[in-house]
């Protein structure tokens, strides 16, 4: 079993640059794929980044490519979301997950946090 905390959320200004962190319990972290996800009010859920085991693979929503960054340290047991040029659309609950394998789709990740609230202001 996996336990998931993030932890960075905020409110920043349009423009801005934020970084999550998930912190990971278990001495198993680096067997899983990380994800992360975000949900605006009235949303679905939708996929943001995912990165592989080792690091080396990383994937992307079109509308964050460029602009964000997932990086993860297996030392660490953490996960990160390096946020930079925010727009008022980023403002959403962020949530990180872990999986077997990276994916688009909520439905390969096993593991959730609890979600980190990020407002951005035009």
């Amino acid at each position: 079993q996996v336990q998931l905390v993030e932890s960075g959320g905020g409110l920043v200004q349009a423009g801005g640059s934020l970084r999550l962190s998930c912190a990971a319990s278990g001495r198993t972290f680096s067997s899983y794929a990380m994800g992360w996800f975000r949900q605006a009010p009235g949303k679905v859920r939708e996929f943001v980044a995912a990165i592989g085991r080792s690091g080396v693979s990383t994937d992307y929503a079109n509308s964050v490519k460029g602009r964000f960054t997932i990086s993860r340290d297996n030392a660490k047991n953490t996960v990160y979301l390096q946020m930079n040029s925010l727009k008022f659309e980023d403002t959403a609950v962020y949530y990180c997950a872990a999986g077997p394998s990276m994916g688009w789709s909520q439905v390969v990740y096993s593991y959730w946090g609890q979600g980190t609230q990020v407002t951005v202001s035009s």
